[in-house]
């Protein structure tokens, strides 16, 4: 054969000829040897191997020397290899031609091609469900893309609790990145979190290495000399390493690349974020609909299908854990006549939840306890301290725990607290829903429960509650302080701390007990079943929490804090807390519509206030009774208790109740027709808040001087008043308050027949009362609205607005809704020819 018939193809050479060998090809030269010989260009060949000319450009300029796996078959394919041309150019693109193994007396025709390629990626799940958002985001961390170069090794950390499916979704995208990496993919349990002892950093290396090609004998016992060669052998090679169950940084940091090319996914249930370089993904538990799905994939589509509710269900008790849905699957395939509302029966009690989730190592329990070992076997005394606190914080119920509540129930500092439950979020035992403020998972609750049972007395338990109890009724007095700061129920607190939040306006102060409201009532009702149910702290803290309820009109909460409240002050001899508690109980029940009920309490508090001579109490009992008596048309008792409660303060010289008094005195006053005595007083209290600076109570005399001259029937003298509260309310940002000013500036204008404009406050009002939860305000505004539009003779309207108040007043006011079922009846009738004020408190 002629030598100009074909050209001539570089070879590898044989073992005789290694001392005088020439250099093995580099791939960009084999390339163009083989396309010259084809006869092909570098378009025509791009084109006939499904690649871009760019791509083929790039190959044979060297710039790129690790083509995709799926490229050399691409090109393999179009350019007709034979077998042994196909086996040299793939040797040599997947960098092996130069890293040929040192020959030895024993081996001495070793070559590139006698070292392994790794395919160690366990099987993916034919069950994955959901995480699009995740995988999508380590593939675009990476999958290698043609015709880009990084210096960077692709890191990407995927972390969260035991269960969640980090093991699962790792191996998954690796399925999907190993075209990306023809040199080979290697795993490694790195036993972080067990079972049995973490693996070394050493054992972990020498396990790679091996993998590698690399004799055991071969492998340094220095760890950093075995990082170098291990960087050594992954240079020019793209290998992707999945390093699962992950200790820490500190155990991954010398089993990674030095340079481009290969890549590496790690799992772990502890924080990785001091991962130089790496991507982080946080894994949560599945969706309601993934968990379903999953369920689904284990058991069958029928299955559920037969029982969505069910399944829904199970999805909710395990937490929506992939661990935890595919135990339950499990054994519900291998029960197949079993129903699923029969596990949902299972599942209900807590306390043994975990036993129908595994009972062996591979179940939840034992995955939860593993993370908490691994804090036990530590060296540092926080980790020894986060493991012992997990019990400890689940005790309390709510859905969430702030760091002073921690500090609370661990009886040490909020700084410490802080460290403790920071280390707790990064083996992820805890979840950091926002700053200083956790949550658990409930599977994680019920087994922190589960442990306190073990560990924890009765007694201890308690003591947990109790401390936050105090805690929070610290913060009561703290805030009403701020709310009330001449409230006369402040000198009474015995609870004090120093870890309660440095609230700097009022505002701020509302806010935090906002955030925290339903925490307290979950705690609070925990606590009134436990041995503490007959301690002074309940009174205590429904006392505290006075200025919060009266600011943000928690009437239903306060009514719940102060049930019982009264007797078990007296029984604990706290007359003074007593009294106050009657008084206050008062007011839900007159802001509830229901003035006959209330005005009775305050007669009884007035009783106890005379009995231990307290003449603050007494004189806000009078001026009490003299609005509430008003209220119910008893004009004349309801000025002799007003007038009462003036001399009362004025005695004790006390400006706060003389305001109040004559506010009281004023408004009986404007009943009776005295309206020059009436302005008199009223302008003096109103005075006496701008001249103490008060706003709370300048807008609280503004609003009552308005809906005294309501009741008198001067509705034009009512709106100055009201616009007035309305614009010291909107200077504080305070929600309810202008809901409720709103409110009484719609019943003036439509008492006048300015129907738009009382619909336009109507609608001003709504929005508000919704942001402040005033589910009752909200209520009683759509029953005015309809009233209103039933007097413009829009009657469907009407009837609309009264159905959805009647639907919002059924559980907050027994007394407005009646009201409104009353005017619904009337409208039905066709006996509601105009608008007409209705007396009720505002």
């Amino acid at each position: 054969m002629s030598e100009l018939s074909t050209p001539s193809v570089p070879s590898v050479p044989s073992a005789a000829s290694v001392p005088s060998a020439p250099p093995m090809p580099t791939l960009s030269e084999l390339l163009r040897t083989f396309r010259t010989r084809a006869g092909l260009t570098q378009a025509a060949l791009a084109e006939k191997a499904g690649l871009s000319e760019q791509a083929i450009s790039v190959l044979e300029r060297g710039t790129r020397s690790r083509p995709r796996m799926d490229t050399i078959r691409g090109l393999t394919k179009a350019l007709d290899l034979t077998p042994a041309e196909a086996d040299q150019f793939l040797t040599v693109a997947r960098g092996k031609g130069s890293k040929l193994p040192r020959a030895s007396s024993a081996n001495p025709s070793a070559v590139a091609d006698s070292i392994p390629t790794p395919w160690q990626l366990p099987p993916a799940a034919a069950d994955f469900t959901g995480r699009a958002a995740q995988i999508d985001a380590i593939l675009s961390v990476l999958r290698e893309t043609s015709g880009t170069s990084s210096t960077a090794v692709g890191l990407v950390a995927v972390t969260g609790m035991g269960g969640i499916g980090k093991t699962t979704l790792a191996v998954q995208a690796a399925h999907k990145l190993a075209p990306s990496y023809p040199d080979g993919h290697l795993y490694l349990n790195l036993r972080g979190y067990g079972p049995g002892q973490p693996m070394t950093t050493a054992d972990a290396q020498r396990h790679l290495l091996r993998s590698l090609g690399l004799d055991a004998r071969s492998i340094p016992e220095d760890v950093e000399e075995a990082a170098a060669l291990l960087r050594s052998q992954l240079a020019g090679r793209r290998v992707l390493i999945l390093l699962d169950n992950a200790a820490d940084v500190a155990q991954v940091l010398r089993l990674l690349p030095g340079s481009a090319g290969s890549a590496v996914i790690i799992t772990s249930r502890g924080s990785l974020v001091n991962l130089p370089g790496a991507r982080q993904i946080l894994l949560d538990a599945l969706s309601e609909s993934e968990s379903v799905d999953l369920l689904a994939g284990v058991i069958g589509q029928d299955r559920v299908t037969a029982e969505p509710d069910a399944a829904k269900i199970v999805a909710s008790y395990s937490g929506r854990l992939p661990l935890a849905i595919r135990l339950i699957g499990g054994r519900l395939a291998a029960r197949p006549t079993w129903p699923i509302q029969h596990f949902v029966d299972l599942l209900e009690d807590e306390e043994r939840r975990l036993d129908s989730l595994g009972s062996d190592e591979t179940g939840v329990r034992a995955s939860i306890a593993s993370s908490v070992r691994f804090l036990e076997d530590s060296d540092r005394d926080v980790d020894r301290q986060a493991a012992r606190a997990l019990p400890m914080l689940a005790v309390p119920d709510g859905s969430d725990v702030l760091t002073a509540v921690a500090a609370a129930v661990l009886g040490v500092s909020v700084r410490r607290a802080d460290a403790i439950v920071e280390r707790l979020v990064d083996l992820n035992l805890l979840e950091s829903v926002a700053p200083a403020r956790y949550r658990f998972h409930d599977l994680i609750r019920a087994y922190g429960r589960e442990i306190a049972d073990q560990v924890l007395t009765s007694a201890e338990r308690d003591q947990c509650l109790a401390r936050v109890l105090r805690f929070y009724i610290a913060v009561g007095w703290a805030s009403q302080s701020l709310t009330h700061p001449t409230s006369p129920r402040l000198p009474l607190a015995t609870v004090h701390s120093d870890d309660v939040p440095a609230f700097r306006d009022r505002e701020q102060a509302l806010r935090w007990v906002d955030a925290e409201q339903r925490n307290l009532m979950d705690r609070f009702r925990q606590a009134r079943q436990s041995t503490l149910a007959g301690s002074a702290l309940f009174p205590e803290l429904a006392l505290a929490y006075f200025g919060y309820h009266e600011s943000r009109r928690r009437w239903r909460e306060m009514r719940e804090l102060n049930d019982g409240a009264v007797a078990l002050a007296q029984r604990h001899g706290r007359k003074q807390t007593a009294a106050w508690l009657q008084h206050d109980g008062a007011i839900p029940v007159a802001e509830n519509g229901d003035a006959a009920t209330a005005s009775e309490g305050i007669l009884v508090a007035l009783a106890m206030f005379e009995e231990i001579g307290d003449s603050v109490g007494q004189a806000r009992c009078c001026s009490s009774l003299g609005y509430l008596l008003g209220l119910l048309g008893r004009v004349t008792e309801a000025l002799e208790y007003g007038e009462a409660a003036l001399a009362l303060s004025r005695r004790i010289q006390d400006v706060t109740l003389e305001g109040v008094s004559l506010i009281a005195v004023g408004g009986m006053h404007d009943r009776l027709g005295h309206f020059e005595r009436a302005d008199e007083a009223l302008a003096l209290s109103i005075a006496m808040a701008e001249q103490a600076n008060d706003s709370r109570a300048l807008f609280k005399r503004y609003l009552n001087t308005a809906f005294a001259h309501l009741q008198a029937g001067r509705f034009r003298d009512a709106v100055p008043f009201a616009l007035q509260a309305l614009n010291v309310v909107e200077q504080a940002g305070d929600a309810t308050f202008q809901s409720e000013s709103h409110h009484l500036l719609a019943i003036a204008y439509a008492a006048q027949g300015d129907y738009a404009a009382a619909t336009a406050h109507i609608e001003f009002g709504l929005p508000l009362a919704r942001t402040s939860h005033d589910v009752e305000r909200e209520g009683r505004l759509y029953a005015e609205l309809a009233k209103i539009d039933a007097a413009r003779g829009d009657r469907t309207s009407a009837a609309e607005h009264l159905d959805t108040a009647i639907r919002l007043l059924h559980n907050s006011s027994v007394v407005y809704e009646a009201h409104a079922r009353e005017v619904l009846e009337l409208l039905h009738k066709g006996e509601i020819d105009n608008y007409v004020f209705t007396a009720f408190s505002i």
